[in-house]
């Protein structure tokens, strides 16, 4: 991954404990997508209205997320046909921290994104106990319906805006591995701006300005439809085709 310390550094910090003020688990969202040789200069256009979230020293923080799904990829599949109200099943690792938590979202016909979570005490695998009682209580699902599904690695930098109305997050260097295949994308960045209600946004503008639109990129359907050749595609095929053309300048 292209080091951007130096502008990383130009940013004023924001712990985990101030930036408890915008958890925003309950949103709207809105997400783009860039080549990384795009970021430097973006950076630069934010650091007066954002601050970033620096955890023991790190403004950069590496992730391993795990979804899980039906063996028929039932979540995928609503995901793809345009189903509202559907779920998202992941465990999620904050590796430099070792933080873990057991995630279930849910995208409602409102169009906003609702997330519940545990905190895990060790390195669990499997659901049981505290993540089944939250999967069972959100979803129609148990345990024994789901599978792993996919592994999914990335780097995160996370802008909070300075009046604590939204938050920024900036992923880059994916790497998914599905059943032993691994697909990277260290050249793509995905953006996602987090906002309690749909308003404007510094981050918003400087997309419009610099002629990037908005897309809807579920990282977990994208590596589902970039690694399993089983599934359907056809609706994520012009998203597919746009990541391709921006990574390697072709399709």
């Amino acid at each position: 991954m292209t080091d951007f310390t130096n502008i990383l550094n130009q940013f004023t910090p924001i712990s985990l404990e101030e930036m408890d003020a915008v958890k925003l688990l309950d949103r709207m969202d809105r997400k783009y997508i860039f080549h990384t040789d795009r970021l430097e200069a973006i950076l630069l256009n934010l650091k007066e209205n954002y601050r970033i979230l620096e955890v023991k020293g790190l403004k950069c923080s590496r992730y391993e997320t795990r979804y899980y799904d039906t063996p028929g990829f039932e979540m995928y599949v609503q995901h793809h046909n345009g189903k509202l109200n559907r779920h998202k099943v992941r465990f999620r690792e904050y590796l430099d921290s070792g933080t873990r938590f057991f995630e279930v979202k849910f995208k409602s016909n409102k169009g906003r994104t609702i997330k519940d979570r545990v905190k895990l005490k060790n390195d669990i695998r499997n659901i049981a106990g505290e993540p089944e009682f939250l999967l069972r209580k959100k979803t129609r699902y148990d345990a024994s319906m789901l599978q792993e599904a996919i592994q999914v690695n990335y780097s995160r930098i996370t802008l909070v805006h300075n009046e604590f109305r939204e938050r920024l997050t900036l992923d880059l260097d994916l790497t998914y591995n599905f059943r032993g295949k691994v697909a990277s994308f260290p050249t793509l960045v995905i953006a996602e701006i987090k906002q309690a209600r749909s308003a404007g946004s510094p981050f918003c503008i400087l997309m419009q300005d610099n002629f990037i639109p908005a897309l809807s990129l579920s990282k977990y359907c994208f590596g589902i439809a970039s690694l399993n050749p089983d599934v359907k595609k056809n609706n994520l095929k012009p998203k597919l085709h746009n990541v391709q053309k921006l990574c390697f300048g072709n399709a």
